[in-house]
């Protein structure tokens, strides 16, 4: 997984979502996976299910438009019956790309979402700035990447200079 998978896991979690981390679907007879997802992640409250596909590539974007609809495809078809087993079938998904840019705000890829990394990272960091310094009330440090940023943001005890 990398930073910015793991960035991605880390903020749906915090938000209260149940998150499976680069989950491998479809097994083949011969070996081996079909695809594997990046995060998929379920609101339990607000029976919200999300599949986001997060990459910092250089593709093109008919390379990706081609790549991502394969990964997005393999998420319609396995995530509720593999990943997770428990949701009615029909539950909608709701699909997100993350890319280093995105071509106008509102884009979609293969049905999905479209965001930037920075606007990405804004919507945290913002959420982040709203809270409290760490001395106050530190996220937990099962999320390292967002317990940095609010050490960054926010301070140990004040908003650093």
């Amino acid at each position: 997984m990398n930073h910015l998978e793991q960035l991605v896991a880390e903020y749906y979690d915090w938000q209260g979502f149940l998150v499976k981390r680069n989950a491998k679907v479809g097994r083949r007879e011969a070996g081996g996976w079909e695809m594997e997802l990046d995060v998929v992640a379920w609101h339990p409250e607000r029976h919200e299910l999300v599949h986001i596909e997060a990459s910092l590539d250089a593709h093109s974007w008919a390379t990706r438009a081609d790549r991502y609809a394969k990964k997005f495809e393999c998420g319609e078809k396995y995530i509720l019956q593999e990943v997770f087993r428990w949701l009615a079938p029909g539950t909608s998904i709701t699909r997100v790309a993350i890319f280093p840019t995105a071509p106008v705000n509102g884009s979609m890829i293969a049905g999905a979402h479209v965001w930037a990394v920075d606007d990405f990272v804004k919507r945290i960091a913002d959420e982040v700035r709203a809270g409290k310094p760490m001395s106050k009330d530190a996220i937990s440090e099962q999320f390292p990447l967002l317990r940095t940023m609010q050490l960054a943001l926010r301070g140990y005890h004040r908003v650093p200079a």
